[in-house]
């Protein structure tokens, strides 16, 4: 069997249903915080449609979680985000408003106003998710340095409302789970100071680091079997590296491993 395939996910959201794990998005976690839960994010950087097949998958399996939304061609399709909103799952801005506007914070919230409204005609949108924008040398989040997302009607931005002291990060990047050399800036920080670099590791009841290093989905639902996840898994998948048909699954390899290269010399140089 293939990893990152249709098959591949939904043997993942099974083997996770399975261990007793209740699927939210990110508004129902952070109203109720409790587990065992995942807490299933998407972020669309691409292919649409990818995400239109997930969604409906998901939806027959009695899942929701939160689907981000870049506004750029490529990511944004108007049909595709009301059927999936339709779906009952979330809709999210997945913003990168400071690299588009080079740095300027001003012109900046200009075009993440203008952006999220255009969002908002086609569904509700609560929550936002920075996009890590690998070529620039802006840093979105930064932009709430200078401004307040709340202003706009956003009840969170899982970077900075989501304690990951608590909660064990797993993505996607860089199309496995251990793809920290790839990571650029989906990264974040635990209370007790510890910077994950693509996931995090959740701690014990006696907040000891439990070392979990899955490297493809498989790895996932052998430690699920064992009984070893944590309670609390935020999730995040990128629809554009699951493929069933052949030519875009290799397509998606040979490309996500090109991406990767370039990604890890920025890591170890610091130059874009």
């Amino acid at each position: 069997m293939r990893d990152f395939t249709s098959d591949t996910l939904r043997l993942l959201l099974s083997s996770l249903n399975s261990a007793g794990y209740t699927f939210k998005t990110i508004t129902a976690y952070l109203q109720n915080p409790s587990g065992p839960t995942v807490i299933l994010r998407h972020d669309i950087d691409a292919r649409p449609a990818n995400a239109l097949d997930c969604a409906q998958m998901e939806a027959v399996m009695g899942i929701t979680g939160t689907y981000y939304f870049r506004t750029v061609p490529g990511s944004y399709s108007e049909s595709v985000i009301r059927q999936i909103s339709n779906l009952g799952h979330e809709i999210g801005y997945h913003y990168e408003d400071l690299a588009a506007a080079r740095g300027d914070f001003e012109k900046a919230i200009t075009l993440f106003g203008d952006n999220l409204a255009k969002l908002r005609r086609l569904a509700p949108v609560e929550t936002i998710c920075m996009h890590g924008s690998p070529l620039s040398r802006s840093d979105n989040r930064r932009l709430w340095e200078k401004y307040d997302y709340r202003e706009f009607g956003i009840n969170s931005e899982p970077y900075l409302d989501i304690g990951f002291d608590k909660v064990y990060y797993l993505t996607d990047t860089g199309r496995c789970w251990d793809g920290e050399r790839f990571n650029l800036r989906d990264r974040v920080k635990h209370a007790e100071g510890f910077s994950g670099r693509g996931h995090t590791h959740p701690f014990d009841e006696k907040r000891q680091p439990v070392e979990l290093s899955p490297h493809n989905t498989f790895d996932i639902i052998s430690t699920l079997k064992s009984n070893r996840m944590p309670s609390v898994i935020l999730m995040t998948i990128h629809p554009q590296r699951w493929n069933s048909r052949f030519i875009p699954w290799i397509s998606e390899l040979v490309f996500q491993n090109v991406k990767n290269i370039v990604k890890s010399m920025i890591n170890r140089t610091g130059r874009l």
